[in-house]
Parts: structure tokens; sequence; C-alpha cells
């Protein structure tokens, strides 16, 4: 663990080295706020529902844009092969990279609790659904985050590592869309339906929207994640030999 705690300080630190991280949190501040605040007061519902129905999509371009660099910007300094070398676990680099990435996920996400404030000022919103909601959003961005972690592993270079996880993202998210589920289903008759039972994401974030947490839903998101790190060790882990 405190193998993964230098590269966490590392990798978080190096976020905020280029004025890039500072361009990207005020993008997502803005257009998330901008978009919420035009259907609050079109809509006149005190609740976030708008904001975090878009989130998901928001998320597929700001959480690519923002792992791509995790592993790529290393092979392309020719410092991979230095962090391969060094007398850690590959676990351990590998997580540290991924924690600094979900921290900076959390700060741009932070930004964003100024919007239930106002929207408790105007109005009397379910606290609960902002709270599970909330919730919803960090685990979405962990699972993305995870998934890219991934890709940047497998890419030589980041602007291939960001197109194929925001491709990769996409994917999962519209597995869990019914509509597309019985596209497929007519395809392959029961095929969409399984896809969208195991492996959709669209469902499990739309029941935590609802102001509903359950134990399936955490173990998706949470499982999933798990999935794609334990893949991106054993992929760097064959990379060394």
């Amino acid at each position: 663990m405190r193998s993964s705690l230098v590269i966490f300080r590392r990798e978080f630190a190096a976020y905020f080295n280029s004025p890039i991280a500072y361009i990207f949190i005020i993008a997502f501040l803005v257009l998330n706020a901008g978009l919420f605040m035009t259907g609050f007061f079109l809509n006149g519902a005190a609740d976030l529902r708008a904001f975090f129905g878009n989130l998901p999509f928001f998320l597929i371009f700001f959480i690519p844009a923002v792992s791509m660099r995790l592993w790529a910007e290393d092979k392309r300094l020719g410092t991979f092969e230095l962090l391969m070398t060094l007398p850690m676990r590959t676990a351990d680099v590998m997580l540290g990279k991924y924690l600094a990435a979900l921290a900076f996920y959390l700060v741009a996400l932070a930004g964003t609790l100024t919007l239930p404030i106002m929207v408790g000022a105007l109005g009397n919103p379910d606290h609960g659904a902002i709270a599970s909601g909330y919730l919803g959003a960090i685990l979405l961005g962990a699972l993305y985050l995870g998934i890219g972690t991934f890709t940047s592993g497998l890419m030589r270079d980041q602007i291939s590592a960001v197109i194929l996880g925001i491709m990769s993202c996409f994917l999962l998210f519209i597995l869990g869309i019914p509509a597309v589920a019985a596209t497929i289903d007519g395809w392959v008759p029961g095929l969409g339906s399984l896809l969208q039972n195991y492996l959709g994401l669209s469902g499990h974030y739309e029941m935590m929207l609802r102001g509903v947490v359950g134990a399936a839903d955490l173990a998706y998101f949470l499982g999933l994640t798990a999935v794609f790190l334990v893949l991106n060790a054993l992929w760097l882990e064959g990379r060394k030999y």
C-alpha cells in the first residue's frame, strides 16, 4: 500500500502541473451546470434528476480524457519500462495511478455540490435521492475510470487510448437501454436481454437516481470496476516478460 501511495502522490500532482487539468474541470462544471440550470428553470422541479441524467454522457468523454495518460503517457515518454522495473508490485503501481485519476474526478464532481445547495434554497428536494444520485455518480466514474485505465494500458498513444475508452464506456452504457436490448434480441433472440441484465450499465445507474441503492447495483459497479483493474494488472504483468 505504501508503494501505491507514492505513485498516487506523483500522479495526482502531475494532473495539476498542467493547465489542461483546470480546463477540464472548468469545462466539466460549466457544461453540466449550464444544462442543469436551463432544465431547472424550464421545468421548475426542485431536484437534480436532469444533472444526474446528463452525467453519464458527459463522463463517457470526460473520463477517458482523464485516464488516457495513465499508461500511454509513460509509453510515449519511455518511462513505462522504468516503472515496470521498480521494486514495486505491478498491482501497486496500477492502483496508485487509478486512485489518482479517481481523486481528480472527485475534485471535479465536488465542484457540483453548489447545485444541491441552490436547489435546497429554492425548493424542498428529496435529499435521499440526491445522496444516492451522488453515490451513483461516484460509482459510475469509478467504473469508467477502471475501463479507461485498462484501455490506456492496451494502447501506445493517448489518442488511441481515449478513442477506445470512449467506445468501451459508450457500449457498456447502451447495453442497459431497453430499446437497444430489444433490437439485439431481434437479431439474436435472448442475447440483448442477457447483455442488459448482466453487463448493461444504465439500468443500475437509473435505480440510484430513483433513490434506491440495492446490493445488486453496488455489486455490479464495484465488481465490474475490479474486473477491469485486475485485467489491467494482468496485462501489464505480462508485458514485463
